[in-house]
This record gives C-alpha cells, structure tokens and sequence, in this order.
C-alpha cells in the first residue's frame, strides 16, 4: 500500500507565533524558532507540506485578501530560504459566527484538500495547537497530532485525555513523522 505523503499544518500557533490581537501583516508574521526547519525536514523525507488555516481577521475586516497573500507569501519565502516548500494553503475567511462548513473544527478545508490533491485522508497527520484543529482532523479520518506552541499547551490543559500524539513544537513533530516513514 501506498503512505499518503502529504502534512497538514494549522498556521498561526504551529508554524509562526500567535496573536490574541490577529497577525494582520507580513511583519507581525513571526516562525517559531525550529518550524521552518521542520517544513524542509519533512520536504527531505518526501512529504509534501499544506497549510489549513482559519483566518476570520478576513470576515473580522483586520485585513483584506492582497494582505493575507502577503503574508502568506512571506511565509513561503522564509520556508523555502530554509530548504522547505508549502505546496497549497487552504483558508477559511469567515467569522465564528458564519455557518460554513471551512472553518474548523468542521472538516471543509480538509475535504478541499483532499479533492484538490485526490488523495484520502485517512491517517494523514494533520498538526495544530488547538482542540478545533483535532476535531477536524478527526471528523474526516486523518490523523491528529498537537503541539504545545501556540495555544497548544491551554488545549492540553482543558483536555488531558487526548489520546494522540502531543510534541513539544513542530520540529519535533516532523522529526517523530520522519523518523516513522
């Protein structure tokens, strides 16, 4: 049988620093120290790496689309100066109180993914650090995996019964993935 090689990260709280306030601009937009490391880690070992982002500060009117491109594309340039490559990011750009069916912890962002990239989901390590993350992951068969950076550590402390995988940060995520392929 054929690995699905394919990661899916959650982006503000696993790959860059969180903000209560939103990351609004290229400059608030911060790696945390090991994760673009990790992005090229898992290029290394053949996984191709997609981001599945929830970005209400869209809906909230904080920023508008060209900004969240700019963003984004800072996020791909530090990537790839690191050796590491994001092959698609995914987005939901409504608020909490829009009834969509992308904003996680409801699964279309994932189900985009796998229809766009024709692949199942199916024990597809999708990394976050919060319980919305997990929960979607867990709603289309994937495989969730936390991290305590982010809001990683408060998701932990309100459910201390996760039954996954939890890591420190998400190099060391990607060196448990690596190690296991």
């Amino acid at each position: 049988m054929t690995k699905n090689r394919y990661v899916l990260l959650d982006r503000d709280g696993v790959i860059n620093h969180d903000s209560d306030d939103f990351i609004k601009s290229p400059e608030q937009w911060l790696p945390i120290d090991g994760s673009l490391e990790a992005i090229a880690l898992l290029n290394e070992h053949s996984y191709k790496v997609v981001v599945v982002t929830n970005q209400s500060g869209l809906a909230r009117g904080l920023f508008d689309a060209v900004m969240l491109e700019k963003i984004h594309a800072k996020m791909r340039s530090m990537a790839e100066a690191k050796g590491g490559k994001i092959d698609a990011i995914y987005f939901c750009p409504h608020g909490p109180n829009n009834d969509c069916n992308c904003r996680k912890p409801k699964p279309g962002l994932l189900e985009a993914f796998a229809r766009d990239f024709h692949v199942k989901l199916t024990g597809i390590a999708v990394i976050g650090d919060s319980l919305r993350d997990l929960q979607a992951a867990e709603a289309v068969g994937a495989s969730p995996m936390l991290v305590k950076t982010g809001k990683g550590q408060k998701t932990l402390t309100e459910n201390p019964n996760l039954n996954i995988p939890i890591f420190e940060n998400l190099y060391d995520a990607a060196k448990y993935i690596t190690t296991r392929s």
